[in-house]
């Protein structure tokens, strides 16, 4: 999962697409803290670009200095949130190919035919690809059915039907953002051939609906005109002063030309309209609506169907032993309320957040994620002492969080701890976008509910159920048979998964979390802070346990000298890691956030 904007003012004159896009960042910096990016288009379909790893306010400055150095009247913003693959410097976003015309592209979702394209891409297309971002085989494909047309110049119709040949190559969950910077073809109404330079946005959807895209309007502050703003969340939007919001349907495609009215087109038929529900689950702001659903409004209706879980679930006595329900913040506070006023007790906010620490799910060891957990959240012991509390949270994925949240509650003086999930058990992995876990360190892959609440220390674990799940969001929704993506609840997708797809994504994200977690021991190594384990990955290398889990190499897999043994031979995973380069510059335009540790000596 990631965010994307782009924005076209009316005024092509104008300058400032950037300091609007740099601002949208912050509201959607909840959907990518792994890196960030923008590039925009000048006059003469000059392209600049910022991008690199880390948040917003680290890649353009705190103080967003960088931006002044982006001029143009539109422009792409990215977020990126870690997927299966690595997370080098080279696969921030936006991305850029030069031919044909100069595209600039923003992407957020999953090809889970990746092996196929890129074997296209090389042997039939001839386009070297550089990163293993999926985003960029996308990109290639779209360029490369682009330049099909054998024109100088392109018009709507070539970009559409591109679009339409690149839709029945890909498969998978997308929404997208693209910017040509080369020169738009129209006609006058005598037939007159005229020339635009820098053609305009793009904007477009899968063809189920399961990553999000919203266009917005408003009135230009400079002049005559409108000026036009796309987003994964609507929030983005509102917030920019942008009105008249519409979902960009699935299968649909829309083009932002420079100075003329957007221009729909469906240029895939429409398969099914599937949002992927963990975005109301989790992902997604509680101020934003997504395909015509609150998702505020979701997230009581989840916390109304849960309570009445919990009442079927848990005994009179049991219910009756509850002293307080408390939320773990942030995402579950709407559905705790809820939960809380139907099971008419109170509700306390029983642990402060600090906001400055990422999401634990996605860091790479199991170690990393206990102590996170300790930083993100603290109990206060006036509201959990000598009481039964039942907690109540979005999701349990790993289980690593809620096991850490209910030993935190204890030392608190929690007498007795109930733990209830506003989501499904998740049992599979996620293949659209969002890098959960392996399914073997899912903690409900291979448990049930008794088992959840022993591994974690609950006295009981009461989940949503799907169904429940569903009609909480479909109750909302403007469509009367409102389906969702849940393959991640129940293993049934709503897209054709190709044969070994499961196998090849374990396998490059494997990959990506041992070189982060031998990334992660160098840092400690060279802050000063290394403990034991750092230490021992430092010497010794990694590997993947049964529970899927990155530990430092030992056992059978290490001969006494600590070294790996591979193919017959004796390799040091560390060593093997060293060998690759820490991190990559992006090679298709000169990128000052490449140099950002220049800039700071």
């Amino acid at each position: 999962m990631c965010g994307i904007l782009a924005l076209i003012h009316a005024n092509a004159t104008e300058n400032s697409a950037a300091g609007e896009l740099h601002e949208a960042l912050y509201l959607l910096q909840h959907r990518g803290q792994d890196a960030c990016g923008i590039a925009t288009c000048a006059s003469g379909g000059k392209i600049y670009q910022c991008k690199g790893n880390g948040m917003a306010a680290k890649v353009f400055r705190e103080d967003g200095a960088r931006v002044a150095d982006l001029p143009g009247y539109m422009g792409l913003g990215h977020l990126r949130y870690p997927t299966a693959g690595s997370s080098v410097n080279a696969e921030a976003q936006p991305f850029y190919v030069n031919s044909p015309y100069g595209i600039c592209f923003a992407h957020n979702g999953n090809l889970i035919n990746a092996p196929e394209l890129k074997r296209f891409l090389d042997y039939e297309a001839h386009r070297h690809i550089n990163t293993e971002s999926d985003s960029e085989l996308m990109l290639n494909i779209f360029a490369n059915e682009l330049n099909e047309t054998g024109k100088a110049r392109v018009n709507d119709k070539d970009i559409f039907a591109a679009l339409a040949r690149m839709y029945d190559r890909c498969v998978g969950g997308w929404a997208c953002t693209a910017m040509l910077a080369g020169t738009r073809a129209t006609r006058d109404i005598s037939n007159y051939c005229l020339l635009s330079q820098g053609f305009g946005l793009i904007g477009f959807r899968d063809s189920y609906g399961i990553r999000p895209l919203v266009l917005g309007s408003r009135p230009s502050d400079n002049g005559p005109g409108t000026d036009w703003m796309m987003a994964s969340e609507s929030v983005a939007l509102d917030q920019r002063g942008f009105t008249s919001i519409v979902d960009i349907k699935p299968g649909q495609a829309v083009i932002l030309p420079k100075g003329a009215p957007p221009i729909f087109r469906q240029v895939q038929e429409q398969k099914r309209y599937a949002p992927d529900i963990f975005e109301y689950v989790y992902f997604a702001r509680p101020d934003t609506v997504i395909d015509g659903i609150s998702v505020q409004e979701s997230r009581e209706n989840m916390g109304y169907k849960l309570a009445d879980t919990i009442l079927r679930s848990l005994s009179p006595e049991e219910v009756a032993d509850i002293d307080v329900v408390i939320p773990i913040p942030e995402t579950a506070n709407t559905s705790a309320a809820c939960v809380a006023e139907r099971l008419k007790k109170p509700i306390f906010q029983g642990f402060v957040k600090n906001r400055y620490v990422f999401r634990t799910f996605i860091m790479p060891g199991q170690k990393a994620r206990e102590k996170s957990v300790r930083r993100k959240l603290n109990p206060m012991r006036v509201k959990f002492n000598a009481k039964n509390v039942l907690l109540v949270d979005d999701s349990i994925v790993r289980g690593t969080t809620s096991r850490e949240i209910v030993n935190m509650a204890r030392e608190a003086g929690a007498q007795k701890v109930y733990f209830a999930s506003c989501a499904p058990r998740i049992t599979h992995a996620h293949i659209y976008g969002i890098d959960l876990a392996s399914p073997s360190e899912l903690i409900a892959h291979h448990r049930d509910e008794n088992s959840i609440a022993k591994h974690i220390g609950a006295a009981k674990v009461i989940y949503q159920t799907l169904d429940d799940l569903k009609a909480a969001c479909a109750e909302l929704s403007p469509r009367e048979k409102q389906e969702f993506e849940v393959g991640v609840f129940c293993g049934s997708y709503v897209t054709p998964v190709e044969p070994g797809y499961f196998e090849h994504l374990e396998r490059i994200r494997g990959e990506s979390r041992k070189m982060k977690v031998v990334e992660k021991a160098r840092e400690a190594i060279a802050n000063g802070s290394a403990g034991e384990e750092e230490m021992q990955i430092a010497r010794n290398g990694v590997e993947v346990n049964g529970d899927g889990n990155v530990v430092p190499a030992s056992g059978s897999g290490a001969s006494d000298d600590g070294l790996t043994k591979t193919n017959g031979k004796r390799v040091r995973e560390s060593d093997e890691e060293s060998s690759k380069p820490r991190d990559r510059m992006d090679i298709s335009l000169h990128n000052f956030g490449d140099y950002s540790h220049e800039m700071h000596n």
